[in-house]
Order: structure tokens, then C-alpha cells, then sequence
């Protein structure tokens, strides 16, 4: 079932969240009634008693919705798949004000990926935000490392919000841009 913006909900179960904009996390009791203000990227943005929380695809079903398939890689899947698998989950991850994926708004800036000597991976990201001002940063930077933490072989993930060079929306793909009518 796709969730509707101001669907009203009531946990079926507890349920990991994080606290927008911090990224704080902890748990929401079943029986906490809410309502669902977005669904992108495979997670909802749930509106409880004045607060907004973060709660990720994999745990759909407390809200009552179908949980998020977790990402697959072949067993030969080359570094290549796995780069191409860690955008594609960055491409899922939403700032909780602007409806388009923090890629095609330009915001992530370097993806570098390392195999480890066990064969894991560990993903550095270095990313911005729309304006220095802006609040979402704690909780984009917690979307993006629980996404890519889901790829197959991936164990570590950092993600550091940095500056320079500053975002302007020349950053923007041209679909962003169209969606936002700055072309």
C-alpha cells in the first residue's frame, strides 16, 4: 500500500526512528499514533506529537506498509556493480524539505569506496548542503550512511558535510532543475 502525504498511522510494533533534524535515534512504541508528511526514497517521514521522525524502509511494516527489499548484488558483482549499487542508494535519500534525491541536487560531492583486506568495503562521502544555515544536515547525513550501509559487502560508512566548494544550484541536474523550475 503507498503511503499517502497526511496518512494518519499507529505503530503496530516499536520501531527504530531518528529525530529530524538531529538524527538522534531511538525507538517509537507501538501504539503511537502519527501521520506520514513524506514517503521517498523507500523511507517515511512520520509526524508524532510535534516531532518529525526518520523511519527506514526495512521497518515499513510498523507503520503498516511493505518493507523495503534490501539491495542485491550478484556473487560476482564487480567493484563497478557495487559503486554503481552505493549511488543508486544515495539517489534514495531525500532532504526532508525538498522532494528531489541529494545527487541530482548536486549535494554529494566525492564517493570514494576501499575494499578492506577481508574483502569488506568502507565508503567515504563527503557531501554539502543547500546553505551552511541549513538544519537538515545531522539527519541527511543519517539517511545516506544507513542506505549505503545496506549494500552488500559495505561495513563501514562515513559521511562528512563540508562546504567548499560552496552548493549553488549550477550543482542541480537538469531534471532537479526542472522539477524546481530554475530552467
Amino acid at each position: 500500500m503507498q503511503a499517502q502525504p497526511n496518512e494518519p498511522v499507529v505503530f503496530e510494533r516499536d520501531c527504530d526512528a531518528a529525530l529530524i533534524p538531529s538524527g538522534d535515534t531511538g525507538v517509537i512504541p507501538k501504539g503511537a499514533e502519527g501521520m506520514i508528511t513524506q514517503a521517498l526514497g523507500g523511507s517515511y517521514t512520520v509526524y508524532i506529537q510535534g516531532n518529525l521522525f526518520r523511519i527506514d524502509g526495512k521497518d515499513a511494516d510498523a507503520i503498516g506498509k511493505e518493507p523495503e527489499p534490501a539491495p542485491e548484488l550478484p556473487d560476482d558483482a564487480s567493484d563497478a556493480d557495487v559503486e554503481q549499487l552505493v549511488w543508486d542508494q544515495m539517489r534514495r535519500c531525500y532532504d526532508p524539505e525538498i522532494p528531489i534525491n541529494i545527487v541530482e541536487l548536486g549535494l554529494v560531492y566525492t564517493c570514494d569506496i576501499r575494499r578492506n583486506e577481508d574483502g569488506s568495503r568502507r565508503v567515504d562521502i563527503d557531501m554539502t548542503l543547500t546553505a551552511p544555515g541549513c538544519g537538515m544536515g545531522d539527519i541527511l547525513a543519517y539517511d545516506v550512511r544507513e542506505k549505503v550501509r545496506q549494500v552488500p559487502t559495505v561495513e563501514e560508512v562515513a559521511v562528512e558535510i563540508v562546504f567548499e566548494p560552496p552548493w549553488s544550484f549550477e550543482m542541480m541536474s537538469d531534471a532537479a532543475k526542472l522539477q524546481t523550475g530554475m530552467m
